[in-house]
Parts: structure tokens; C-alpha cells; sequence
């Protein structure tokens, strides 16, 4: 009964070490945007809010590219928190 109990926590640990692979391959490269960067963009998933704050600020856009690849780009814009008064 002893060997069929550790059989059994052996067998879900091997599975949840798997699935905790294939988590860490499904999640992309942060890749960090310049003006040569060569975009490919089919489909935005999300874009990170903008900060309300004076200053420019990192931001993420997570898309997928024509051939299904999800990416995510980092890139740089002016907050929010500006006024012109």
C-alpha cells in the first residue's frame, strides 16, 4: 500500500513539474522597442494603462505576430500627470 501511495505522489509531481515547464517555455521575451525595431503585428492582446505621472514611463504591449508567436514589447511613453495650466 506504501509503494502505491508513493507511486501515485510521484506520478502528480512529475505532472506538475511538467505543466510548470511548459508555463515557463509559453512565456515570451520581454523585447525592448527602438525606432529599427521591425514590427509585426496582427492582433494586440493588451496594452499596460499609462501612468499618471510627469515623466515618460515604460510601458508593455503584448500582441501576436501573422504566425500565431505572442510577444511582448516594451517601450517608452509620456505620462499622464502633465498640465498645461
Amino acid at each position: 500500500m506504501k509503494r502505491l501511495i508513493a507511486l501515485a505522489l510521484m506520478g502528480i509531481s512529475t505532472l506538475a513539474a511538467a505543466d510548470e515547464v511548459h508555463v515557463a517555455q509559453a512565456q515570451p521575451v520581454v523585447e525592448h522597442y527602438t525606432y529599427a525595431t521591425d514590427l509585426d503585428v496582427a492582433k494586440v492582446i493588451s496594452v499596460t494603462p499609462t501612468a499618471d505621472v510627469c515623466e515618460v514611463v515604460p510601458a508593455q504591449m503584448i500582441y501576436e505576430d501573422h504566425q500565431g508567436q505572442r510577444h511582448i514589447l516594451e517601450y517608452r511613453i509620456m505620462g499622464n500627470g502633465c498640465s498645461n495650466g
